[in-house]
């Protein structure tokens, strides 16, 4: 979304201009971008041999090109780099800062415990059923219910469907976090 002044509303105090981001080495660029991708800072080394970046749009492209290139392997381990919804990890606090911001948003923060049994329940299922947390682009949702809706769904799907699906909505979470992250 862009305002009257060219700016993206989404972008942060911490954004950066896209001819700033083309102009930074590969320590800096990792750095600034290796954490769009969940714990995955291999997407943003290789994204980054791509520039320069003529949009945002180009830049995200670059990193999911890497991501499609990838060994199944290295899919994989991403995959199973994000953290499950109202997991272990939020309940220790370790949730990387995107992460905490978009479970928070729709509330998976401040479950209720009859919510979180529900949730550990779903989780463990998908887990058991996949081998890897079911993702879900927190930013396509309005209300935790429908999460909840989707979660419940794919735990019929078969795991080549889901990890087609994981990738898909990681390509949503990283496309929100690029917004909030580079102007242009």
């Amino acid at each position: 979304m862009r305002e009257a002044s060219g700016i993206s509303a989404e972008c942060t105090l911490a954004c950066v201009r896209l001819e700033e981001a083309n102009a930074l080495g590969e320590r800096d660029f990792v750095a600034r971008f290796g954490g769009v991708f969940e714990h995955s800072p291999w997407v943003a080394q290789r994204a980054w041999k791509k520039r320069p970046f003529r949009s945002a749009d180009a830049l995200h492209e670059a990193m999911m090109e890497a991501v499609v290139q990838a060994k199944n392997d290295e899919r994989l381990a991403l995959v199973r780099a994000h953290p499950e919804l109202a997991g272990a990890e939020a309940n220790e606090g370790s949730l990387s800062a995107d992460s905490s911001s978009e479970q928070g948003r729709l509330g998976f923060l401040r479950l209720t415990s009859e919510e979180l049994q529900e949730m550990a329940r779903l989780n463990k299922r998908y887990r058991e059923r996949h081998g890897f947390p079911c993702i879900v682009a927190l930013r396509l949702h309005a209300a935790r219910a429908s999460v909840m809706e989707e979660m419940k769904r794919r735990l019929a799907n078969d795991s080549l469907t889901e990890m087609k699906n994981a990738l898909e909505q990681i390509a949503h979470i990283t496309r929100g976090r690029l917004e909030r992250l580079v102007d242009g």
